[in-house]
């Protein structure tokens, strides 16, 4: 016997890929499609063509009169700009494309256009409308960036090479949400496309988180100002002239005379004194005098000094008094401000005062005073050798006796 074979099923049928040629056909015949409604359409509604063609032209000049404002606005622009430079550029960026794409979408409706015309229109309309908006909004962005970061500035400084890469951020970010709004406006399935940016936006922010954290600190050091490109500032044990800021370091003159390089973000998070803003600058000086100093010396020290330091111009004085008894002097404290926001001019007032000080005390007779020491010698016993509290005590070998050198102890 022989075992019945089992009919083995037929293969499914391949589909056969179409054909360029089919392709080219039936683009021919959307064209063909076209240009047939839009001829019928002409012959139907010309008057109404004309009257929208009209409006069209009319809508396109106004629109290249409010750019030709902008460029006007912006004409001889200042080295920081301001609110009028910046809706100048904002107008000056209108492009002819949109200009036609925005009067065509607005008069197809009055004058009937075909549903093939119609969507052309408006798939027209719909890219040029999200371009052009995209680099208002780039030139808006920019515009406010610059305005906020050098306002008060007399120069553009303070943006250093930021700008650049700001506006290369900038403009990133814009145009792809602009062609995701146009893809999305034309039907296409953009949940993919978002889902990949974002990934890859984060997968890009995680690498370059070092990079981008200097970065914001710099923008963060333009927009809020903390100090300028020229002013002096501390930190911790570093003081200097700020001489560049820059996109991931700022550069600062230390006092010593080398530069000091610190990144953005690590400045941003310390404790930093800016020092060029002061109108005034506080100088606190210690002074010290001897106990043999009197009682009423030094009640009149404190009127001594008022005198002293507001006889000098830009100085008042703060207060002034004895502050205790220390180990080798009996302590004053002095303290004035200098009104003056140049150092080298407080600096050079500082040492007026203090040589006028030292001129004073010295023609009052106060002695300054220094650190010293005094020895005692005691005996065995416990009694006081020296200092000597009865020179009879002790005479040098072969020296005569005090009392014997008396003509009474001669006696």
């Amino acid at each position: 016997m022989f075992a019945a074979k089992t009919p083995t099923p037929a293969s499914a049928p391949a589909i056969p890929a179409p054909r360029v040629s089919d392709q080219l056909a039936t683009l021919q015949g959307k064209l063909s499609l076209f240009f047939d409604q839009a001829l019928l359409w002409v012959s139907q509604n010309s008057l109404q063509i004309l009257i929208a063609s009209v409006v069209a032209v009319i809508i396109v000049f106004a629109l290249i009169g409010i750019k030709a404002l902008g460029m006007r606005l912006c004409r001889g622009e200042r080295v920081a700009a301001d609110w009028r430079t910046i809706i100048g550029r904002v107008l000056a960026k209108t492009k002819f494309l949109f200009m036609v794409a925005l009067a065509a979408q607005l008069v197809s409706g009055y004058a009937a256009a075909p549903a093939t015309v119609a969507h052309t229109i408006r798939f027209l309309f719909v890219i040029a409308a999200a371009l052009q908006a995209a680099l208002w909004a780039r030139e808006l962005i920019l515009g406010v960036i610059e305005h906020r970061a050098t306002r008060g500035e007399s120069d553009h400084h303070a943006l250093g090479s930021a700008m650049g890469i700001i506006r290369l951020l900038v403009t990133i970010a814009l145009f792809a949400i602009a062609l995701i709004l146009i893809l999305d406006n034309l039907g296409v399935n953009v949940t993919g496309l978002v889902a990949g940016l974002g990934i890859g936006g984060i997968a890009i922010g995680l690498a370059a988180q070092g990079i981008f954290s200097d970065l914001f600190a710099a923008l963060a050091i333009l927009f809020d100002r903390p100090f300028r490109r020229g002013d002096s500032i501390r930190w911790d044990t570093t003081s200097g002239t700020v001489e560049e800021i820059g996109l991931k370091t700022t550069r600062v003159r230390a006092l010593t005379g080398e530069q000091v390089i610190i990144s953005n973000a690590n400045l941003l998070n310390k404790e930093l004194h800016n020092l060029a803003r002061l109108d005034r600058r506080r100088i606190v000086q210690k002074l010290g005098v001897t106990y043999q100093t009197s009682p009423e010396t030094c009640a009149a020290i404190p009127d001594m000094l008022r005198a002293i330091v507001e006889g000098h111009d830009k100085c008042t004085l703060v207060r002034c008094g004895m502050t205790g008894f220390g180990a080798s002097s009996l302590d004053f404290e002095l303290q004035f401000d200098v009104h003056s926001e140049v150092y080298d001019e407080v600096f050079k007032t500082q040492s007026l005062v203090l040589i006028a000080i030292l001129r004073a005390f010295n023609g009052a007779e106060i002695a300054f005073a220094y650190p010293t020491q005094t020895s005692f010698t005691a005996a065995p016993d416990g009694t006081l050798v020296m200092p000597y509290a009865d020179p009879a005590a002790f005479h040098p070998v072969g020296e005569p006796h005090p009392d014997e050198a008396s003509p009474a102890g001669r006696a």
